[in-house]
């Protein structure tokens, strides 16, 4: 596919964003989903209350081909990641485990994007990216809208998610184990029933279970390893999703899950590896650097894709602080290990106190990329909300697309209006808008 943009057909989908004010999340039929998929209403019940503020009430569009572009970038970004030269680069400042290979590639990972007049810009790379279980179950509880205008659910959006989920996990157990059969999964985090994302961890292990994978929710306190097995209460863990965001497994309490990972005693995903080559922000500064990839021998075709899709990024170092201060506007700043845009901040908004943190080290200074936009309504008021767009993929294969609507500098789960959202998709070639140009709520 050519890597440009059709502006009058992305015209039209930024305007059904900004015109189109219909409601389509119908919450009664997110319950009947959960209910349905978890063959347990107390169980769905309790997913709902404490997802609720998650799920937006609008879907989002997009273009068909600004999310090929998007797919096109994630094909490239993995097929740099298989350089020896990347590698090398990225490993070495790993710690001696994350340099292990026992072959999981890593699941859900989540490529963040924002989509202005230049077309679709990577911001992020995540391991462990949440919300796809999420996305999944409210894909289907939104209604179609603007039906005229030809759109249609992104990727696996629906049923079809199931099988590509057990697919992917089987993957992983068989990149490691390379036979038996995959019984027992432990789904870990710190505190999980404290996690905001726990209703995501009980729609996972509901998943596993109907399909006769039996699965616990746990603490990496709770792992035992016991001649050179994972155990948790007294039972072998054959796999451990990992949800912990100690991506390199270096805290004390979570030891256990390090040794197990260094012993292969059982299949970890994502791993301190797959965050090495992929998750690091260190890599935006690799990725964005077209000189040095074409020293490593990446194709042409991927440098071209790269360079246009990922925002240039630095390292803020004491030497280069003062300029980056300067140009400090023009940025965002984010740490090597950050997650869930935590110590996240645009450069416009940086006081004289925090910069004096950050040039200290620890963090990158990433060109701004300016976000989409959605417009809602709430409590009868149409507001502004910005939007991301995150695809989870395995490998190079895109598992579902979503959209994040928010207000503030980053993106949170704690915006009136907000959440995540499904996305519709608006075919190239659409030039003119429905009765969605003048439609009021729904």
């Amino acid at each position: 596919m050519s890597f440009k943009s059709n502006s009058e057909s992305k015209s039209t989908a930024m305007k059904l964003n900004a015109l189109c004010h219909c409601i389509t999340l119908d919450r009664d039929l997110l319950s009947q989903v959960l209910a349905d998929e978890t063959a347990d209403t107390a169980l769905a019940a309790l997913v709902l209350e404490r997802a609720s503020a998650m799920f937006s009430n609008v879907a989002v569009f997009a273009l068909s081909s600004v999310l090929s572009q998007m797919t096109e970038v994630i094909e490239a970004i993995v097929r740099v990641t298989q350089t020896p030269l990347y590698q090398k680069e990225v490993l070495e400042r790993a710690p001696l485990w994350a340099r292990l290979d026992h072959g999981p590639a890593g699941v859900f990972m989540g490529f963040d994007f924002h989509v202005g007049h230049d077309g679709p810009q990577l911001i992020e790379i995540n391991t462990n990216a949440g919300g796809a279980f999420l996305n999944a179950a409210l894909r289907r509880a939104h209604q179609e809208c603007c039906s005229r205008m030809d759109s249609h659910a992104g990727n696996l959006g629906g049923r079809s998610f199931e099988p590509a989920v057990l697919k992917m996990f089987e993957r992983e157990w068989r990149s490691q184990r390379k036979s038996g059969r995959l019984g027992r999964i432990a789904i870990v985090d710190d505190q999980p029933q404290n996690q905001a994302l726990y209703p995501e961890f009980l729609l996972a292990q509901s998943l596993f279970r109907r399909n006769g994978i039996e699965a616990v929710i746990a603490g990496p306190d709770e792992l035992i390893l016991d001649s050179g097995k994972l155990l948790i209460s007294g039972e072998p863990i054959d796999l451990v999703y990992n949800r912990l965001v100690d991506f390199q497994l270096s805290a004390e309490q979570h030891q256990v899950l390090r040794l197990g990972y260094e012993m292969g005693a059982a299949v970890i995903t994502p791993n301190p590896r797959n965050h090495a080559l992929y998750a690091d922000k260190r890599n935006l500064v690799l990725l964005s650097d077209a000189a040095r990839l074409r020293d490593w021998g990446v194709d042409s075709r991927d440098l071209e894709i790269l360079s246009k899709a990922i925002p240039r990024a630095q390292e803020v170092t004491p030497t280069n602080a003062d300029r980056i201060w300067r140009d400090r506007k023009k940025s965002f700043f984010k740490p090597f290990a950050g997650y869930a845009s935590k110590a996240v901040y645009r450069g416009d908004k940086v006081t004289s106190a925090r910069w004096a943190e950050i040039r200290t080290g620890g963090y990158i200074a990433q060109e701004f990329a300016e976000p989409g936009e959605r417009m809602v309504v709430l409590d009868g008021e149409l507001l502004a909300r910005k939007v991301d767009f995150r695809l989870y993929a395995y490998e190079v294969d895109t598992l579902l697309t979503a959209a994040r609507v928010y207000q503030g500098q980053t993106t949170n789960m704690r915006t009136p209006g907000g959440g995540f959202a499904p996305v519709l998709v608006v075919e190239d070639g659409v030039g003119s808008l429905t009765s969605c140009e003048a439609a009021d709520t729904v």
